[in-house]
């Protein structure tokens, strides 16, 4: 099996998500290849719309969180969306491309591809087969208007609504986000905090914002340092090397405090502290009731995150509050509650399939079987 990930650089989760099915596949002895769709129209037409998205969310996420909104009631009158129209010029690039490196399928956990091989259809341009990768726990805005052959949801929860908005339910296959095999090794708390270098007998907290950094982390790090006397803390900053600056420069003679920048370690940090405290991004989300971490979910980048954070709550596997104090003290309980703490646990080992990548491959491989049995 050859497979084409399309994905795109408007955050770490998309991409996070196409690198586990590659993983997943290759692992398997299949050839999988991860692909920055947008740079088939240039490198700069990459390097504008992944920064432009990254800006956005970091210093106006209020901005963001209204373009969702305006998203959602566009979506609903009009079969064909600005978006649409937008990754439709892609259609050349891909087509050129595909019929140079062809395919058995392609794989889209990002929207805009999605866009895009939806025009290319509408078109009668040939495909492989098109499978769609959701990465978030809520049925974004204009999923409906798109063509692929089958959506991969992220819950069974999730088919309803998915429907509700348009999608047709035989093409949706609840499996999960897929993450890497490394998010689910099987590691003690003890051996991860050796590895790291933290010590067995204290209380870590963990603060993630991930990849971008974004949230008000100086905030956060400054109430939950308050708000305990001997617990330690540790501090993702993801790539915003802003942020980091900020923390280190704040934090710098507190010797509980420890600040990273981006880190390929995630998730040893995961597996070796008490409880995470992150924004509820798709990824980040999965990656932790994956790794087992009792969870607090931060303010929401306005829009899909709203809906992340809705959606774990709902089902008991992170907790949350509107304010930084309130989201401080729900941690800190979980962190002296083990009852509670482990009851979380165990709701997220039972709603997230922690093997979604490889049932992803597995379900693709079928469908590619059946295909050729027809022929």
């Amino acid at each position: 099996m050859k497979a084409l990930i399309l994905s795109c650089n408007t955050g770490g989760g998309h991409n996070s998500a196409g690198r586990a099915i590659a993983e997943a596949m290759t692992w398997r002895g299949d050839e999988a290849y991860v692909l920055d769709y947008l740079t088939l129209a240039g490198e700069g037409v990459s390097r504008i719309v992944g920064d432009g998205y990254v800006q956005i969310v970091k210093k106006t996420p209020r901005l963001f969180g209204i373009a969702y909104k305006l998203g959602m009631g566009v979506s609903r009158i009009t079969r064909k969306s600005p978006v649409y129209y937008m990754n439709g010029r892609m259609a050349k690039y891909l087509n050129q491309y595909i019929q140079e490196n062809p395919v058995d399928v392609i794989v889209m956990p990002h929207l805009y591809p999605a866009e895009t091989i939806t025009y290319m259809k509408r078109k009668g341009m040939k495909l492989p087969l098109t499978v769609v990768v959701m990465t978030d726990y809520t049925c974004i805005p204009f999923w409906e208007e798109t063509d692929a052959d089958y959506y991969i949801t992220p819950h069974e929860n999730l088919i309803k609504p998915c429907v509700k908005r348009g999608l047709k339910e035989e093409k949706l296959i609840p499996l999960g986000i897929p993450v890497s095999r490394i998010c689910r090794r099987e590691i003690s708390k003890e051996a991860a905090r050796e590895i790291l270098g933290l010590k067995k007998d204290e209380k870590y907290i963990l603060a993630a914002g991930g990849s971008m950094g974004a949230g008000d982390l100086k905030k956060l790090v400054a109430c939950i340092l308050k708000s305990t006397k001997e617990e330690k803390l540790i501090i993702v900053c993801g790539n915003n090397a802003k942020v980091e600056s900020q923390l280190k420069k704040a934090f710098s003679s507190c010797d509980r405090a420890k600040i990273l920048g981006y880190t390929t370690q995630m998730n040893l940090y995961m597996k070796a502290c008490d409880v995470l405290f992150t924004k509820p991004g798709g990824l980040t989300s999965t990656e932790g009731a994956v790794a087992g971490i009792p969870m607090v979910h931060t303010e929401p980048i306005p829009g899909c995150e709203t809906a992340n954070r809705k959606f774990f709550g709902r089902l008991g596997m992170s907790v949350s509050a509107k304010t930084i104090k309130g989201q401080v003290q729900a941690g800190l309980k979980l962190l002296s509650d083990k009852e509670a703490a482990d009851e979380m646990i165990r709701r997220q080992q039972k709603n997230i399939n922690k093997m979604a990548a490889e049932d992803i491959c597995d379900f693709i491989k079928g469908k590619l079987t059946d295909e050729k049995a027809l022929l």
